[in-house]
């Protein structure tokens, strides 16, 4: 837990980053660092790189995060494998204070047709670049 901590006290809701020692597949989302779509291709990479992405969220992020499987698993691209929900205590240095804070973990795979759609998705970027050239 005190990697969590560290994580919000340098950072809010802390950014997309690598914490898995040698895994490198968690995404820590915040709600309003990054706009929703980096987080899609980003889970979208990490999935074609190991497999499987655990999405996670500290408190008004959690719904960034749902949000974010939802887009997955209802493009077709992930499978939810895991829903992990807790609360972790971080410390409030201005009230001097520790608070509760929620906290989710989204693990999700990818689908047994998760590479057909990667290459229709990559095809389609690059045939709308030639199309229209009447």
């Amino acid at each position: 837990m005190s990697g969590d901590k560290a994580a919000v006290q340098a950072g809010g809701d802390a950014q997309a980053q690598q914490q898995k020692p040698g895994g490198g597949n968690r995404i820590q989302a915040s709600s309003s660092k990054k706009p929703l779509f980096f987080y899609v291709n980003l889970a979208k990479r990490y999935m074609q790189q190991h497999g499987d992405v655990e999405l996670s969220a500290l408190g008004l992020a959690i719904s960034t995060v749902v949000t974010i499987a939802e887009i997955l698993k209802n493009n077709g691209f992930a499978v939810e494998k895991k829903i992990r929900t807790s609360t972790v205590e971080i410390s409030d240095e201005v009230r001097g204070r520790s608070i509760q804070k929620a906290k989710i973990e989204i693990l999700l795979g990818k689908t047994d047709n998760f590479d057909e759609l990667m290459a229709a998705s990559t095809g389609e970027a690059t045939a709308g670049d030639g199309e229209e050239q009447s």
